[in-house]
């Protein structure tokens, strides 16, 4: 009997145990359930919803760029890329054989693709829309096409330095591609969905998008005409004459505008396989040299403003001239001392001549001429990589002066001496050179022009008329438009300072005015 008694009250203290195990056991799960569904609900739904969340960018198109009349030199299409979700891939070998032989790609490094853990990888980007039909047709478990946009050059190699490329990604690298990147690319957008454990899209669940905003358009001054025939120009100049490279730059003198910039030889944009360093380098703003005898007319435009000479003026022009007490600088062909008018001097080139108007005009106003005309600074010509170019000018050099008289201890881009020139042609005003004369304004609406301003001059340096003026003054005069209308007295010219009330919208600087110039250019 007792034996039955204790045997009961055991089973009744192990049931009373169980059950209070069950109780906690209950309790904890009521506690741990409050937790994720009221404490933590909000947190852990975030967290489930971010693991579910799927997101895609949508590139935007970019700009086009066109020239001066309206022709397209680069241009978004709408292209195919071919793209697979690995995990839904059912048979990689198979695969992985029918897109390497639709796509022309290397079987093992795509088959190794294709094998990876990820949802997204990509088979081949930026393909025409009739490259892509075969894999479409193939309706390949797990492979699928996107739309994707792709650069087009349909001028090809015409003005390729100008205009420049861009990577895959479509950003910029080179020209304008590159210096009005962040206007061209436009702002991505992008499509964000629910998806499974296996990447498919979840019919009812979050979906959001936000389209992209296509980018600007620029229209550019270059001229096609005239860059196809100076194009042209170079490449037959490249075979007759042998040489490495050729550069032209056709400037409009009274506005700064590029109506050609030719480095060759070239490349095409379009095909990324032809590019070397060599072939995209445009030369035109990124090589200098000395610009030898085509300085001789800065030398003399600037004596011819001081008043060191006139046009009419005769010298005594021997074939060879002692500089700096024990150098000798000499005319290329030997002559006999010759009584040469400047104008003689200049047609004929003659390095002598040259380096005696120099003595007259004196290495102090010499140096003011030289930095007025925009040696040794960067012209700001909205293209990337420009040269500043040198000067060596130094007064412990006795006979750098003279040898910068005649193109010697100064070394130039081909559109800064075509700056300079441009400069004369323009009756002595300093034009900034520019490629691009609009852009489409995104405040009104996507792809309507409107016109650019001139750049502003960004040369760090005083003009003549402002070799006085303190730092505190000189922001001003750099503003305004310098101009230097010579008055004749007694044979020297009146420097006038620039008045207040030009705009400084359009920053120029202005040189000697002659009437002579046009007379006096010739091929030297």
């Amino acid at each position: 009997m007792g034996a039955a008694r204790r045997a009961e009250r055991i089973v009744r203290a192990r049931a009373l145990m169980v059950g209070l195990v069950i109780v906690v056991a209950w309790a904890a799960l009521g506690v741990r359930l409050f937790q994720v569904q009221v404490v933590r609900a909000e947190e852990l739904s975030e967290a489930a919803l971010s693991e579910r969340l799927t997101r895609r960018e949508l590139a935007p198109d970019r700009g086009t760029i066109f020239d001066r009349d309206g022709g397209t030199l680069a241009v978004s299409i709408l292209g195919k890329t071919v793209a697979a979700n690995p995990r839904l891939i059912e048979d990689v070998d198979v695969t992985a054989q029918l897109l390497s032989a639709a796509l022309d790609l290397d079987l093992e490094r795509l088959r190794e693709r294709l094998t990876t853990d990820a949802s997204f990888v990509f088979v081949k980007r930026q393909l025409e829309p009739n490259e892509a039909e075969s894999v479409i047709d193939m309706a390949l478990p797990g492979v699928f096409t996107i739309d994707e946009p792709i650069r087009v050059y349909p001028a090809e190699t015409l003005a390729a330095h100008v205009v420049g490329f861009v990577d895959i990604d479509s950003q910029g690298l080179e020209g304008l591609e590159f210096q009005y990147d962040d206007e061209l690319r436009g702002e991505p957008g992008y499509v964000l969905f629910e998806s499974d454990m296996r990447g498919r899209r979840i019919p009812q669940g979050l979906y959001e998008t936000e389209p992209a905003i296509p980018g600007s358009d620029l229209r550019t001054t270059i001229d096609p005409s005239i860059q196809f025939i100076s194009e042209n120009a170079c490449a037959d100049a490249l075979v007759i004459s042998g040489a490495q490279r050729c550069t032209i730059v056709v400037l409009n003198p009274e506005t700064g505008e590029v109506l050609a910039l030719v480095s060759a030889p070239t490349f095409n944009p379009a095909d990324r396989s032809t590019y070397t360093t060599e072939l995209i380098t445009n030369a035109a703003i990124r090589t200098i040299y000395e610009p030898g005898s085509t300085q001789k007319l800065v030398t003399l435009a600037a004596a011819l403003e001081e008043g060191a000479v006139l046009p009419t003026d005769r010298l005594l022009v021997s074939d060879s001239i002692e500089v700096a007490g024990d150098q000798v600088i000499a005319d290329v062909e030997p002559h006999e001392p010759e009584n040469w008018s400047v104008s003689d001097i200049l047609t004929y080139s003659s390095n002598v001549g040259t380096i005696m108007i120099q003595q007259r005009l004196g290495d102090s106003r010499h140096r003011e001429y030289i930095e007025a005309f925009g040696y040794g600074s960067a012209t700001g010509i909205d293209s990337n990589g420009e040269e500043p170019g040198l000067v060596n000018l130094d007064p412990s050099c006795g006979s750098c002066f003279q040898s910068a008289a005649i193109g010697y201890s100064l070394s130039v881009t081909p559109l800064q001496i075509a700056a300079v020139y441009a400069t004369i042609a323009n009756d002595g005003v300093w034009v900034q050179p520019r490629i691009s004369s609009q852009r489409s304004s995104m405040a009104t609406a996507p792809g309507i022009l409107r016109p650019q301003r001139p750049g502003r001059s960004s040369h760090p340096k005083q003009p003549p008329t402002c070799g006085r003026c303190s730092p505190g003054s000189w922001p001003k005069a750099q503003d305004n438009a310098l101009r230097f209308p010579a008055t004749w007295r007694a044979g020297r010219p009146e420097r006038r300072r620039p008045s207040s009330t030009v705009s400084t919208a359009r920053s120029t600087w202005s040189l000697p005015s002659w009437g002579w110039h046009r007379s006096m250019i010739r091929s030297s």
